[in-house]
């Protein structure tokens, strides 16, 4: 065995790709500790033509994936449609007890993730952001396209959102 692979980290990753709204941008702020970012996403799935949702409430992790989702934060404020490319890592169920409403008393399950990333965003349609590959052994063809496409700015985003 070598070096590298005695030093390796022994877990494994459980990550949820798909595209959602968002919903509830929140800051958490906790007793003890540091305030952290929040969001709850309505993946999409199922036919096009009937999609369903799976509402997945997120704590954002990563400066990049926080950034992007404060950036849309008044654009959901205002009701605006938000749709993202997303991945969530590390998704569970939460058990819990409905307080009020028509299912008072009733036992009921949430899904919850961290939000790694956002690969795209757009806003009431729009192509706001779109992430930029990490990878830069991609063949030429798709260079070239990249280097024509407009660059995105903070200003871009906020004045679209």
């Amino acid at each position: 065995m070598s070096t590298t692979q005695a030093n390796e980290a022994k877990f494994f990753d459980l990550h949820t790709t798909g595209i959602g709204y968002l919903n509830r941008i929140r800051e958490v702020s906790v007793r003890k500790g540091k305030p952290f970012w929040a969001v709850t996403i309505a993946a999409l799935h199922g036919s096009s033509t009937d999609v369903e949702y799976s509402y997945i409430d997120c704590n954002v992790v990563g400066a990049e994936a926080e950034k992007l989702i404060r950036r849309c934060q008044d654009a959901v404020s205002a009701a605006k449609k938000v749709l993202v490319s997303f991945r969530i890592g590390d998704i569970w169920s939460d058990a819990f007890i409905y307080e009020k409403g028509d299912k008072k008393g009733q036992p009921g399950a949430s899904l919850k993730g961290r939000l790694l990333f956002i690969g795209w965003i757009k806003v009431d349609g729009e192509m706001v952001y779109e992430a930029k590959p990490k990878d830069t052994a991609e063949p030429q063809g798709n260079q070239e396209r990249d280097a024509d496409a407009p660059q995105q700015t903070d200003d871009d985003l906020r004045q679209s959102a």
